[in-house]
Order: C-alpha cells, then structure tokens, then sequence
C-alpha cells in the first residue's frame, strides 16, 4: 500500500516540476530528484518548505510564485490569505475533503446547516458549504455577522447544525434561548473554530449546556482538510495527505508522541504543497507502517509561541490542558524565566471563589507534568490576570 502511495507522489511531482518553475527550482536547490521517491525517508530528503518563503516566492513571482502546475481554466476559485498568499482551488472535491467530518458526524440528507464563516476571499464559507452539501444537508449561507437575524432563521427553519466560531456560536444561542425560548432551539450538532484559550473546556461547557455534539477540523487554506475529528481521540489524517510532525529546526521526524511541526505532502500535485511546514505544532497520536502520521493530537499551538524550558518545548496547549483539569480554575498563564542559569516555570491560576485550593495545586501539577512531561517550579493562585494575558510567556531573555 505504501509502496503505491510514494510511487504515486513520485510520478506525480515528476510531471508538476516540468510545469511549475518554482517547484522546479525547490527540487534543484535541493538536490532532490521526485522520480527517485520510494519510502518516506526518500521524500524527507526535500527540506520543508515554510509557509514565510511561499510568501516571499509569490511576492517575487505573482500570483503563485512558480508552483501553481495546473492550467488557469483548472482553477475554480483563487483564495485569499493574510499576505497576501494567493491559494488556487481546482475544480472538482468536496469542500477539500470536509465532507468526511460532516460524515463522521452523521451530518445526513435531512439536516439543514446554518454556516456562518466568511465566505469571501478566506475559503472558509465556500469549504464547508461544499462539504455539507456533499454530506446531502441543505446550507443556509449565513456569513459572520446579524445575530439578531441569525437567531431568528435557526428557529423558523429548524436549523440542526451550526458551523462557527466558538463565540459566534455562543451568541447565537444565548440570542435563540432569550427570544424564542429554550424549546425554540433545535441544534443537535456545531462544527466550531478553534480559539486561544480554554477551547476544549468551552466545547465541553457547550455540549452540556445546549445539547450538542461539537465536532472540529484541522484545515489551512493552503492545503485544505489536512485532518478531522472522527470519534475517536486527537484527529484522524485524511487519507490523501502524507503528514509527519517534524523538528521545526531541522525539518528531521522526531519520535511519536514528542510535540513538532504539522509537515504535510498533498497528493494532488496540480498546487504541489510537498513538505510543506504549516507552522502549527501536534504529535502523533498514532503513525503508519511507513513512519507517516495516521492521527495527530489537538494542535499545540503555533511552532513560534513553543517556549523551551530545560531542553522540553513547552506549548500554549499544555496550559490550557492544566486550566481544564483544575477545579474551579478561570483563567492561567505560565511564565518561564531564567534565574541562576537554570530554566524555571512559573503558573499563575485564577480560581472561582470557594474552590479547594489544594485539590486545586494538586491536580493542575498532575497536569502539567503529564502534558509537558516536566515540572512546575511554582504554582501560585492570584486574584485576576488581564483578560488578554497569553496561556505562555517567555521571559527568559526579559
């Protein structure tokens, strides 16, 4: 099977570096011939590729920098991502392979699906209509935007599904509960947004507070689905792309379950994003026979806001892992910091009045330890943090 699958990239990636100059030119810089490519370890020969020099190759060579190795009538749609990095769309898929996490979460003919992400330039919108509608659910085009009005579509077209933020979320349904009343409110299902902060913990309190099954996926713009919640734990790798978690230094695999950056290999080569490093950090929850990841954990945070702390890169995740597992925990931020040549880690945690403090210390230590397999120096309790404090700070050079 694998055998197939790198036979297939091989010939795939032959063909586009004859019709994409940048492409070309990454593989010659390199030294690295796709005709030769046999085994993963074949294909990590390429260096990751950021997502920064795709930017700078476009800036030099608009729009597509050279990589683009399809016909412009092949291109459905040209997105539009913070920049500018222009993303081509071809024709042809299912929302990028969205539609598999609507079909894990027995999205059906039937449903009808409030969407409300932005549908012009980012490919949001257009991705999760797409995918819903390959599920058989009928798509109200929300947008972002008149809450007001929004709420009052979930109730006269009994709305069973929502794709959101998690806070567009939450103001929707506080909105269909006041107005209309709790018996108004028909959702079964939301497919929610990843946020800063205690987003597990939020899902959670979503799911019982209003009924719902909360369902997520790991997607760019660049690659589109790369992987989805299935059930089970972490996300499941879409079985068109090849996805390896890497040193975000050297670009090399590191072991399973030890946290790197997401690096992913699309196998459709038409926009060849081989090696491509997303700048998000995971670690394999479980890996093919090959050395390819076939799940990954909750996303970390981004390679850049990883703090090391004596040799272990610790990420924002890891707090927001201690915060749901305190009791009575609100709010938490960790500091790291550099006194007398040793590396120290610092949690300040904000909790709800009467909580048990020591339960509290207790069980936010077990947390930390198991998530960043080392431990706090010091756990303090404080009254308040400011309402933006980031979950990590680095402050070892301050």
């Amino acid at each position: 099977m694998f055998t197939d699958i790198y036979r297939e990239i091989a010939t795939a990636y032959s063909a586009a570096a004859a019709k994409a100059p940048g492409l070309k030119a990454r593989f010659e810089a390199a030294g690295f011939d796709p005709a030769k490519v046999a085994s993963l370890a074949d294909l990590s020969r390429l260096p990751v590729m950021k997502k920064e020099e795709l930017l700078k190759l476009q800036r030099e060579n608009p729009p597509f920098g050279g990589f683009l190795a399809a016909d412009l009538n092949d291109i459905a749609r040209i997105y539009v991502s913070p920049g500018p990095i222009f993303e081509p769309a071809l024709r042809g898929g299912a929302g990028h392979g969205l539609d598999l996490l609507f079909k894990a979460a027995g999205v059906s003919p039937g449903d009808v699906i409030l969407n409300t992400w932005m549908y012009h330039l980012v490919p949001a919108g257009l991705l999760f209509d797409e995918a819903a509608r390959a599920a058989g659910a009928t798509v109200i085009p929300g947008g972002v935007g008149n809450r007001e009005l929004q709420a009052q579509i979930i109730v006269e077209t009994g709305v069973t599904s929502i794709c959101a933020s998690t806070a567009f979320f939450l103001a929707l349904a506080d909105t269909v509960t006041e107005n209309y009343g709790r018996e108004a409110w028909k959702v079964k299902t939301a497919f929610l947004g990843g946020e800063m902060g205690d987003w597990m913990a939020k899902r959670r309190r979503i799911e019982a507070d209003y009924g719902v099954s909360t369902w997520a996926a790991y997607a760019t713009a660049d690659l589109g689905l790369v992987a989805y919640e299935d059930g089970g734990e972490g996300y499941a790798v879409h079985p068109d792309r090849v996805v390896q978690i890497c040193d975000p230094v050297s670009g090399g695999p590191v072991a399973q379950g030890e946290p790197g950056e997401v690096v992913v290999t699309s196998r459709q080569a038409e926009w060849p994003m081989i090696r491509f490093g997303t700048g998000d950090s995971a670690f394999a929850l479980e890996s093919n026979d090959d050395g390819s990841v076939r799940r990954i954990s909750a996303l970390q945070g981004r390679v850049g806001a990883a703090v090391k702390v004596r040799e272990i890169f610790v990420y924002p995740r890891v707090i927001e892992e201690v915060m749901i597992a305190t009791p009575g925990a609100k709010a938490a931020q960790a500091v790291a910091t550099r006194e007398n040549n040793r590396d120290t880690l610092r949690i300040s945690i904000v909790l709800q009045e009467n909580a048990d403090r020591a339960a509290a210390d207790a069980a936010a230590r077990r947390a930390f330890e198991l998530h960043a397999r080392l431990r706090a120096d010091e756990i303090i309790f404080v009254d308040e943090l400011p309402e933006d404090a980031p979950l990590l700070v680095n402050a070892k050079d301050g």
